[in-house]
């Protein structure tokens, strides 16, 4: 039986144009598809049909909505196709790549994001090959989790993040090995999929300001974890430490307020702004304090996996204690067990 794709497209520098005020998305992005891949092979790839996010975004404009949207596509579709493609902008993919695979729990096919630094409508580009390569890969049954294709790299989707902002290698997961490279050939590494578990698929509505990112610079006011945490809708906060989790723990504002935060039921996660990092707080004696306020470690997450794991517990977990317990935890492998 011939396999059959479903290609999402929800804008992103893949389908954009130029235009006066610099390249925006367009729509009618599937005749500029079908025609580019009538002078390929195509006989070697899949059927696929092709949905629109409507309206376009540009994914700076990303919100948390637009990933309700995303995976209510995939859960309406999902007996229909052996496989999912989500175009995507570069700058937030690695955000809706980590929050669908905490939505679509137990896959069985696999669901794939890529997009490109350069437009398909332009002479060169990266587009075509990411596009075809992830074509090819989007009818692989034996992936079966979310994931991230760019440039040759297999990622998994929560481990993912953009570390270049113009390099056509813009994604890498650096603190997870790649799920495959695509060189001359196609070399998937399939003992590091996700174990197969029963499908979970969980599609909550986000608040937008349920979680919130933190900076932690040196001299810092600790005002600013006050006016955080006074938002009635802020429900979680990330703190982006130096290092191995390191906080200037001789900022007694800053750790005032954090404490008197956590107090009030508000969630910290400790995550390094280092790339390459697992967080091991405690081991300095100035982030020592974090313990004993009940800060969560982020271990070796990244801090768009973070982000989104917050939101998602925040909008399927009824309480505090419960999101701190559960949080620890891999749901979809983004964290080491």
């Amino acid at each position: 039986m011939n396999t059959k794709i479903l290609i999402i497209y929800t804008g992103g520098t893949i389908g954009m144009e130029a235009s006066d005020k610099g390249y925006v998305p367009i729509s009618g992005f599937e005749s500029l598809i079908r025609d580019r891949l009538a002078h390929s092979h195509h006989a070697l790839l899949p059927d696929f049909d092709m949905l629109e996010l409507s309206p376009l975004i540009d994914s700076a404009n990303l919100t948390p909505g637009h990933w309700h949207d995303m995976a209510d596509i995939v859960i309406k579709h999902y007996d229909d196709y052996d496989g999912f493609i989500i175009l995507h902008g570069t700058d937030t993919m690695a955000y809706s790549a980590s929050m669908l695979s905490f939505i679509l729990q137990g896959l069985t096919k696999p669901v794939i994001f890529t997009g490109s630094q350069i437009p398909l409508s332009q002479l060169r580009n990266d587009a075509l090959d990411n596009l075809i390569t992830t074509m090819l890969l989007a009818t692989d049954s034996a992936i079966n989790e979310v994931c991230l294709y760019f440039s040759g790299r297999l990622l998994r989707g929560n481990r993912a993040s953009k570390v270049k902002a113009t390099g056509l290698d813009a994604f890498n997961s650096p603190n997870f090995p790649w799920l495959g490279q695509v060189g001359l050939n196609i070399e998937l590494h399939s003992n590091l999929f996700l174990p197969q578990k029963a499908q979970q698929f969980v599609n909550p509505s986000f608040k937008k300001n349920a979680v919130a990112i933190l900076p932690i610079y040196p001299g810092m006011n600790g005002k600013h974890a006050e006016l955080l945490s006074s938002d009635p809708d802020c429900k979680a906060i990330i703190l982006r430490s130096y290092g191995v989790g390191n906080l200037p723990d001789q900022n007694t504002a800053l750790i005032e307020a954090i404490a008197a935060a956590a107090q009030q039921g508000i969630v910290f996660v400790n995550s390094s702004q280092c790339l390459q990092a697992e967080v091991l707080q405690g081991q300095y004696a100035c982030s020592s304090v974090l313990n004993d306020i009940g800060v969560i470690p982020g271990a070796e997450m990244t801090v768009e996996a973070v982000f989104c794991k917050l939101h998602f517990l925040v909008a399927t977990v009824s309480s505090t204690t419960a999101i701190r317990d559960a949080f620890p935890h891999p749901l979809a492998g983004e964290i080491n067990d």
